[in-house]
């Protein structure tokens, strides 16, 4: 549709025109500033021999001429340009486009409608379906595009085209983004009356218009449309006879030869016979297998999870003429529909359907099926009604992405309300596609999570070898502390201090082999001799050395006689004692007693271990933290990294391919470590090694 007459109507509409303003406007068109000139210098309007300029034309034609010009004009040029428009007789078809134009817009004057004018240009296009339809299909549509405008030559069309010239043109009138009432008036103009009761006057003012240009004033659905519009027998009758005259003025002026419009007979050309269901179905069957495949193939072709999604959405709107699509995939915890920006629907990013609320999106999505939604339906949400919005529409289409027996998304296409029942009979071919996407997206998917998973993995393992040295670390450095203090204070006084740098060296290279550990992911094989009795007096030597043990709690050491050596590296003894004995001394506040047992050897699914038990005489542990004792846990105790001690304790003691078990009461807290025993190690192992029940 031409611009100028968008801008013109507009214009046109304003109550302080200007016929400068309007001139220049009209200037822009050639073809409209001639046939300005040519109405306006005709004997019917000039009465001297002075030609007129294009401002003395318009104050000469006046406002309502001018509109008539302006909007006729501007559709004959647009209808002009169809194809096959130049050889076929459209003087029938411009008579009963001009009638209904001019009655329309008298309908609108006499119901006190506020644009007139908008009823002109509705009357005008009511049959611009026809003219669509003759330019897509010459052969099939010659004869009907001559027979009579009622609702059998609608029935013909849908049958043979599936498509009513009522729908094309409504259409076509949505692309040249006219008001939205004007296209519905072409949409229903041939609905029945009883069904516009309650319409827009728009709509009941080109129902009426379309009946009295091709029927008789006293018929009874000329006079049922009369009454919808408030009128009765004698003014429509009236409307009627006043067109006739107007009609042919109106045609003068716009350099249309209507003669002999009446008798032009029906065209000898191609008369379409109903065709064969079955072969119909069977040619719509291959054709989608066709288009099928040939989508499927170009799916695959894409490279990346966007270029495959851009693929889709372009793939839907050319395949099922929706005017946007976005697509909404299922999130990673399969409990929310999440927008996938594209193109110009980038705020689709943050929008989000839960699948648990209901919704017909939502139930489209897990019951794997296709849903068709109105904008006026009573059970939308707000998350519906943002997609209405967004996609500019007055109906979706939800098309689900199945794979198997799994739903990956939803693609949401905005269509108008008449392209519904089109969509709803190309259901299969619909529910093909979503498969053919929902394959090629489910092939992106798992790629791009395989290498999600490998990262996230790598992440997080790092995430937890940097948790455990920063956790790990902590304790030697509090034994650097105190050992530091005692170091001060023996300086002072002195006294010899070697032991203690000993002890401070060992630590400060433990400090850095913790944090060496940190890129070993992997954990060692720490397959080496290590004599548990040392290692104990090792740490009990720290703790007693410092002032982290009060005087109220007693440290004692239980080692038996026989040989107590491990194969396990001493470090991770070291780190799993020192964690269990400064839990245990948190745990006595009040003072009491901590035990260091080794309990000699046990056979356990027979393999030799060595029992070293560690039992403090606390208060014990509570239920709830029993049940998740060696896990990442929130603890009471102040800092980020607390809650990860036991956790540590248990991966260590896994490391070095031991066992852990814990007892707990109201009398204290046992914690029962299995290390791998040396075989060997000793004479009197076996003798000494004692059953054990698994647990």
């Amino acid at each position: 549709m031409p611009q100028i007459l968008i801008k013109l109507i507009e214009h046109l509409q304003a109550d302080d025109l200007g016929m400068p303003e309007l001139a220049a406007l009209i200037a822009k068109d050639a073809g409209m500033t001639s046939k300005m000139l040519a109405v306006a210098n005709s004997s019917a309007y000039h009465r001297n021999s002075r030609t007129l300029s294009l401002e003395q034309s318009l104050v000469a034609l006046g406002t309502d001429m001018i509109k008539t010009l302006v909007i006729s004009e501007s559709v004959f040029q647009t209808f002009n340009n169809f194809p096959h428009s130049g050889s076929t007789d459209l003087r029938a078809f411009w008579k009963s486009s001009l009638t209904a134009a001019v009655i329309a817009r008298d309908l609108a004057k006499q119901m006190a409608y506020a644009h007139a004018e908008e009823a002109y240009l509705a009357g005008l296009l009511h049959n611009v379906g026809r003219l669509a339809l003759l330019a897509t299909a010459p052969q099939e549509y010659a004869f009907n595009f001559s027979a009579r405008d009622d609702a059998a030559l609608c029935a013909v069309e849908q049958r043979t085209l599936q498509i009513t010239h009522s729908e094309a043109g409504a259409w076509l009138i949505e692309r040249w983004r006219l008001d939205s009432f004007l296209a519905d008036s072409v949409l229903y103009h041939h609905e029945p009356s009883a069904r516009l009761e309650s319409a827009h006057p728009l709509i009941r003012i080109v129902r009426l218009a379309h009946l009295l240009s091709c029927r008789e004033p006293d018929s009874v659905a000329v006079l049922e449309a009369g009454a919808l519009c408030g009128l009765d027998q004698d003014q429509v009758a009236a409307i009627g006879a006043a067109a006739i005259h107007q009609v042919e003025k109106s045609a003068a002026h716009l350099g249309i030869d209507l003669s002999g419009a009446d008798d032009i007979p029906a065209p000898a050309a191609f008369v379409p016979m109903a065709p064969d269901p079955v072969q119909q179905r069977l040619s719509e069957e291959v054709r989608n297998l066709v288009l099928v495949s040939e989508v499927g193939q170009s799916f695959a072709r894409q490279q990346g999870e966007s270029g495959l999604l851009e693929s889709m959405t372009r793939s839907a709107r050319i395949l099922f003429d929706f005017d946007n699509a976005v697509i909404l995939l299922e999130n990673p915890t399969g409990h929310a529909l999440i927008g996938v920006p594209s193109g110009d629907q980038q705020r689709v990013a943050e929008f989000s359907i839960p699948l648990a609320r209901g919704g017909v999106l939502a139930e489209a999505a897990l019951e794997r099926r296709l849903a068709f939604i109105s904008r006026d339906a009573q059970s939308l949400d707000v998350a519906e009604e943002q997609l209405f919005r967004i996609l500019g529409t007055d109906s979706l289409v939800c098309l689900p992405l199945v794979a198997g027996a799994r739903c990956l998304g939803v693609i949401v296409g905005g269509v108008a309300a008449w392209q519904i029942p089109a969509c709803q009979r190309r259901e299969r071919f619909m529910q093909s596609f979503g498969a053919q996407a929902a394959s090629a997206l489910e092939t992106a998917l798992s790629e791009r999570g395989h290498a999600r998973r490998q990262l996230a993995h790598v992440a997080e393992e790092y995430r937890e070898a940097s948790r455990r040295v920063v956790h790990e670390v902590n304790n030697p450095l509090s034994i650097i502390k105190n050992y530091l203090s005692v170091l001060d204070g023996k300086l002072a006084k002195r006294e010899p201090v070697v032991g203690e740098m000993s002890i401070l060296n060992e630590e400060i290279d433990r400090v850095g082999q913790l944090i060496n550990g940190l890129a070993d992911l992997q954990p060692s094989d720490a397959a080496r001799a290590t004599d548990v009795v040392k290692v104990a007096e090792d740490v009990l030597r720290l703790f007693r050395a410092t002032d982290f043990v009060p005087p109220s709690v007693q440290i004692v050491l239980g080692m038996q006689d026989a040989p107590s050596e491990i194969e396990g590296d001493a470090d991770i003894l070291k780190q799993i004692l020192v964690n269990l004995v400064k839990n245990a001394v948190e745990a006595l506040p009040g003072g009491g007693t901590i035990e260091i047992n080794n309990r000699g050897y046990v056979n356990r699914d027979r393999k030799l271990y060595l029992e070293l038990v560690i039992s403090d005489t606390g208060p014990g542990l509570s239920s709830e933290v029993l049940a998740n004792l060696f896990s990442v846990v929130k603890s009471t105790k102040d800092g980020a990294h607390h809650g990860l001690g036991l956790s540590i304790v248990h991966s260590l003691v896994k490391k070095i391919h031991g066992l852990i078990t814990c007892r707990s009461g109201n009398t204290g807290t046992t914690f029962e470590i299995l290390l791998p025993a040396r075989i060997g190690a000793s004479p009197l192992a076996g003798a000494q090694a004692r059953a054990m029940d698994p647990v």
